[in-house]
């Protein structure tokens, strides 16, 4: 399996580990198939100057281990100037707080 060019990490930084009750994160907290193939299958490529947006569904997760938090969402949107280049957004959360930033 080819690695998404769009990858990301999970953490929920109030708890120090990752949110396991996130459904797209494995048990790590990445994500590491974000971007989509196409009907036959194949890994469909990043666009020079497009943008691309990340939404992850906090309140989701939050409700799920018994908390409430301020951010229903956080929807993360970034354009891609070397679609040969890996994105790799680390996001940390909180009922209150998120911070991002471009990983490696």
């Amino acid at each position: 399996m080819s690695k998404s060019p769009i990858t990301c990490h999970v953490l929920d930084s109030s708890l120090g580990k990752p949110p396991r009750a996130c459904s797209q994160t494995d048990a790590d907290g990445r994500c590491m198939q974000l971007f989509p193939k196409d009907v036959a299958g194949t890994r469909l490529n990043l666009e020079q100057g497009r943008l691309y947006k990340v939404v992850f569904k906090t309140k989701e997760y939050f409700e799920r281990t018994g908390r409430k938090c301020f951010y229903p969402w956080v929807e993360i949107t970034f354009e891609v100037a070397n679609p040969e280049e890996h994105y790799h957004i680390p996001l940390l959360i909180s009922p209150y707080s998120f911070t991002t930033y471009r990983g490696s």
